[in-house]
């Protein structure tokens, strides 16, 4: 085609597209389908955005339609707002003469913030619709969320410009101190079980001060956010046994995003930190989930740090990370991290009876529990185990090796397993003569170990990890170490079962 005959017939293009509007259209004839009828929002917290949700919008007819209006029901007011194809319209409330193709779609993007004085004060639901044009041809989608009142915690900002900061070592991180005679939540050093209670940043306990959490108490951390046991401080979780799926009476610290799918991501908040002086810390039926660690125990005062019926599940690096501390833990369950589900390092002194160490990383080389006297770098870099003792526990997971024990011979190194299940399958022959893993031969260390084999856990990925009979672990405990009733409260019998949970018939 000559150059001259190419220009003409785009001209002739560029004409005709400049003289019509876009596309001929029909007025809607309610018609539309929706890729949902109803669009939950999940639990929100007062005040708090949520996350954003997708509305896919279908003309399934042969004409190209105008929709008249989309608009909320309740107007200007409402405290939903939408983009309907990446248009904003009236406050994001209303949008008019809406195009939309024959036999194509559209989006429209849904969120909220609300408080709970906009809530039914019966069920605490703000609902609204999405209205799609009027009278006869009126269409209606459904929207719905839950709103959660709570106690916000977070560092002060001061009148110029800076936030509120806690000495960490030679740095600072954004935190506050929880204050015992708050102007506005009272005592900060409470948590009860009337209201969840959302953190930002971290939250310290001062010096001389013992943190209490109520049974049934709820924290949800923002991101980065975390808190910290200060020296002569202490925490105090006085969780109680739970009747009913809720946990109602378990005090839980979980990521402040509460949609479905954030239920177990790791890594959503940093640790709870009991730090190097904190003393006499006692938790007792607690759930810590998704956070980097679930637990950070560094060296205190020298009095036990007692762990009782409790869980940590999808921790980013480690579950429970102990540096040079002295733990009791009686009916543990920890699943599911990064590096380490328990790693007790730097020496210390260790006694953990009934517990269930399993890790099923989505990854290689992560252990179920990990036992050193150093740390390289550290000064000194070797510290004394002085006890690491492991009573009818249950430890195993994915990785072909989910016991590891490092030690440096200049500290002591002391350690022993009775009545355990391990899973340490040497496939590769380089532990056979390794003196630290005889667990046949040296009675000093190991008595009464099953080795490899599956303890059938009801489902690992729902961190259920309770067993029946069939289990390798049913009956094989020593009554010597018997903790009575395991972690949900259950009797247990003689003999005991291993792990944290006494056996009952899986649910058909």
């Amino acid at each position: 085609m000559r150059p001259t005959t190419l220009l003409f017939f785009i001209g002739i293009l560029v004409s005709f597209s400049a003289c019509r509007s876009d596309f001929e259209t029909v007025a809607s004839t309610g018609d539309l389908t929706f890729s949902r009828d109803t669009i939950y929002l999940d639990t929100v917290f007062t005040n708090i955005g949520s996350s954003t949700y997708r509305l896919k919008v279908y003309n399934h007819s042969k004409n190209d339609i105008t929709i008249p209006t989309i608009q909320l029901g309740k107007g200007l007011s409402s405290k939903y707002r939408m983009t309907v194809d990446g248009m904003q319209g009236t406050n994001g409330k209303i949008f008019t003469n809406v195009d939309l193709l024959a036999k194509d779609s559209l989006y429209i993007f849904i969120e909220t913030t609300a408080t709970i004085a906009d809530a039914n004060p019966t069920d605490f639901l703000y609902t609204d619709q999405i209205q799609f044009d009027s009278g006869e041809n009126l269409q209606k989608v459904a929207l719905v969320t839950l709103i959660q009142d709570a106690v916000f915690l977070y560092p002060k900002r001061f009148a110029d410009g800076t936030t509120e900061t806690l000495p960490v070592g030679d740095e600072k991180i954004d935190g506050f101190y929880l204050d015992e005679n708050d102007p506005v939540n009272g005592n900060e050093l409470q948590f009860s079980n009337k209201k969840p209670y959302v953190i930002y940043g971290y939250a310290a306990v001062p010096s001389g001060k013992t943190v209490t959490f109520d049974a049934g108490a709820r924290v949800y951390f923002h991101a980065n956010s975390g808190l910290i046991v200060s020296n002569n401080a202490s925490i105090h979780v006085n969780g109680a046994t739970s009747t009913t799926d809720k946990l109602e009476k378990e005090v839980i610290f979980e990521g402040d995003r509460l949609e479905p799918e954030y239920s177990d991501v790791p890594g959503q908040w940093g640790t709870i930190w009991l730090t190097n002086g904190s003393t006499n810390n006692q938790l007792n039926h607690a759930t810590i989930k998704n956070g980097t660690i679930g637990l950070l125990i560094q060296n205190n005062d020298g009095t036990t740090t007692t762990i009782k019926n409790t869980q940590i599940y999808n921790s980013a690096n480690y579950g429970l990370l102990a540096q040079n501390a002295k733990i009791n833990g009686e009916n543990l369950v920890i699943n599911n991290a990064g590096q380490a589900s328990l790693a007790c390092v730097y020496g210390g002194n260790y006694h953990f009876s009934h517990s269930t160490f399993n890790n099923n990383w989505n990854s290689s080389k992560q252990a179920a529990v990990l036992v050193s006297n150093y740390i390289l770098g550290a000064i000194p870099e070797v510290k004394d185990l002085t006890e690491a003792t492991f009573n009818n526990c249950i430890i195993y997971g994915s990785y072909s090796n989910e016991m590891i024990l490092n030690k440096k011979t200049s500290a002591a190194f002391v350690y022993q397993f009775n009545n355990c299940l391990l899973k340490f399958d040497n496939t590769s022959n380089q532990f056979t003569t390794n003196p630290d893993y005889q667990f046949e031969t040296d009675a000093a260390h190991y008595n009464a170990i099953i080795l490899n084999k599956d303890p059938k856990f009801l489902k690992v990925s729902l961190n259920k990890f309770n067993i029946d009979e069939t289990s390798a672990a049913f009956a094989k405990g020593n009554s010597a170490y018997l903790i009575p009733l395991d972690i949900i409260g259950n009797t247990r019998t003689l003999p005991p079962d291993l792990g944290a949970y006494q056996n009952k018939p899986f649910p058909k």
